[in-house]
């Protein structure tokens, strides 16, 4: 890798002192860095770019945040082949593989080439309003159809491959990638599904019975889920930062999509690992 992107959170504390250290590894490294905007001039050694020319000839993408920036970013690659490689800004994340303090590491392990890429589905999404496709989402994590604000149960009807599985009464039901298992869908209950693995998660939000359980299914599977009856104003949430409201009879229909993201690791790197540390897992005294 020679030429770098950087994308940043400006709201992290203490960013400019990281993109500080950024620009002199990178240096030291002999790999050069784009960047735009604020990002750039705190970045005094990048080649300051316009915001939508940040991804152009680069060989990977750094992003500097947590896993929300991560989110922004696979949806700002918006299917690019381009490499992504997070690093978290105050502690350790699910989709960010570097610590802050690893950054002296980083772009020495880049430039000889010893890292690896980990291939992350992504799930296609789409609106469909009396039959006719109204919009389109590309989710790296998860697709929620929820209850918006009412507060109230909604009645979902799932599809599976165009067969009826069943209405729902709940809160809503949650489509995760493996790698959103550990979003959303963990909070509501869903399985931790090992980025990797063919498959898509539906869980359910509060569900009105107990014999509602996730269901794990291929992903190759069409999943349809078709908003029977509300009291009020249903939503869509993608990967929890775009989305729309729903109406009463408006079919949202998941697949896998042909596109992907990768994540770059580095050699010492471990998902396991990162599950301990962050599900503070610990084991029996016993």
């Amino acid at each position: 890798m020679k030429r770098i992107g950087v994308l940043a959170n400006l709201k992290k504390p203490g960013l400019a002192q990281v993109l500080r250290r950024v620009g002199e590894a990178a240096n030291s490294a002999g790999i050069d860095l784009v960047a735009a905007g604020r990002t750039a001039d705190m970045l005094k050694s990048a080649r300051k770019v316009r915001q939508d020319s940040v991804m152009r000839g680069v060989d990977a993408l750094m992003v500097l945040g947590g896993d929300g920036t991560m989110l922004r970013a696979a949806r700002m690659l918006d299917g690019r082949d381009i490499p992504l490689i997070g690093v978290k800004i105050g502690g350790l994340g699910f989709l960010t593989s570097v610590t802050e303090e690893r950054l002296g590491d980083v772009f020495g392990h880049l430039a000889a080439k010893r890292y690896s890429l980990s291939r992350r589905i992504l799930a296609d999404c789409v609106v469909k309003r009396r039959g006719k496709t109204i919009a389109g989402y590309r989710a790296f994590n998860d697709v929620v159809i929820h209850n918006g604000e009412s507060g109230r149960v909604i009645t979902l009807e799932l599809s599976l491959d165009r067969e009826q599985v069943s209405p729902y009464i709940c809160d809503g039901i949650i489509i995760s990638t493996p790698t959103g298992s550990t979003g959303h869908s963990l909070s509501a209950g869903g399985p931790i599904v090992k980025p990797g693995t063919a498959a898509l998660v539906i869980g359910f939000v509060c569900p009105h019975t107990l014999s509602s359980r996730p269901l794990v299914v291929p992903d190759t599977t069409l999943i349809s889920v078709v908003v029977a009856n509300s009291s009020g104003p249903s939503r869509l949430s993608v990967d929890g930062q775009v989305g729309q409201a729903l109406k009463d009879g408006d079919k949202v229909e998941v697949k896998k999509s042909r596109k992907s993201v990768k994540l770059v690791q580095l050699p010492d790197y471990s998902y396991v690992a990162v599950l301990r540390q962050k599900l503070h897992w610990r084991g029996s005294n016993v």
